[in-house]
């Protein structure tokens, strides 16, 4: 393995019957940062991580974290990674402080240093007002913390994060990725799951877009929008009665694909020469469809993603969806 590459895989392969959950996939994840692993429910995510946590073994091709073939040296790798996977993974019956203190004392601290070490990631994670209440009490938000502050008690060079923040409300989504941040700064290396694309805009340095079990595209979210067209025009509708007028207006004033957005009142179109954008506004005005706002700039990486694969990224691939998370 290369310097300064924290894994690697050659075309890994993991199948269920006859069907590829992992397709062929080849990752060279560099050491430090965040390296996001982007794809909808079904698309491989979890079944890469479980191969590369060594909770699976492939079918096919190999793979090597900081050096260590997941298969042949299955101890070596870990004791230099940990996972947090999609569901909580500690006891509900605990109390947030006897969790970490018994993690602990399992990965050999003494009483001593094991108290120490709890009472630090609970201050860190802004569970010590909690810390004595049982864990089925805790909001879903502080179970993810917890969940995290479980998972470094002994600080791994690798970190996988299988969707952290699904199901979170907004302000906790933003309180994990400030753990995420606190994390990299101090040298851990995060493999990052989601099918949030705004997660993986914010947080990962490199994103591979993974869909039906293979990497269709990898690089920086610039990089990624780059591929997509020089630009985008969103367009909020004062009427959302009006959007397929608008969609079919921006269609032939732009001839480019032109899509409809999250709110029911917006529209993007790409934009590959932008010269024709103050035409294509004149045309929506002329033909009588009100603009509440609009703004040209990147296209999003929700608009990458259904550009690089003819769907959104919420919608489940059928290549493992119902296989997805099964131990070999």
């Amino acid at each position: 393995m290369a310097s300064g590459i924290a894994i690697e895989t050659h075309e890994l392969v993991k199948t269920y019957g006859d069907k590829p959950a992992v397709d062929g996939i080849n990752l060279r994840v560099p050491e430090g940062g965040v390296y996001g692993f982007l794809g909808p429910n079904g698309a491989g995510k979890t079944t890469t991580i479980q191969i590369l946590a060594t909770l699976l073994r492939p079918d096919g091709g190999s793979a090597r974290v900081l050096g260590h073939d997941v298969v042949s040296e299955a101890d070596a790798v870990r004791s230099v990674v940990s996972l947090t996977g999609q569901y909580s993974s500690v006891d509900e019956d605990l109390t947030g402080r006897e969790n970490l203190q018994l993690l602990g004392r399992i990965l050999g601290f003494s009483r001593a240093q094991a108290r120490i070490r709890c009472d630090d990631l609970l201050e860190a994670f802004g569970l010590t007002d909690a810390a004595n209440r049982q864990v089925k009490r805790y909001s879903g938000g502080m179970r993810r913390r917890l969940d995290i502050a479980a998972s470094i008690v002994v600080t791994p060079q690798i970190l996988f994060l299988d969707e952290p923040t699904t199901g979170l409300d907004p302000r906790s989504r933003i309180q994990v990725w400030d753990i995420v941040r606190s994390l990299t700064a101090r040298g851990t290396t995060v493999l990052l799951t989601t099918q949030y694309l705004d997660e993986a805009d914010q947080l990962a340095g490199r994103i591979a877009v993974i869909d039906t079990g293979k990497v269709i595209a990898e690089g920086t979210s610039s990089q990624l929008k780059s591929e997509v067209g020089s630009g985008a025009l969103h367009v909020h509708l004062h009427d959302p009665a009006d959007r397929p007028r608008a969609i079919d207006v921006l269609t032939r004033a732009l001839g480019d694909e032109v899509v409809p957005g999250a709110d029911a009142a917006d529209v993007t179109g790409r934009v590959d020469d932008r010269t024709k954008v103050p035409a294509a506004l004149a045309t929506l005005a002329a033909d009588g469809v009100e603009l509440a706002g609009f703004s040209y700039g990147q296209p999003t990486l929700d608009e990458v993603f259904l550009a690089l694969t003819g769907h959104p990224a919420e919608e489940t691939a059928p290549s493992d969806a119902d296989t997805e998370g099964a131990m070999a």
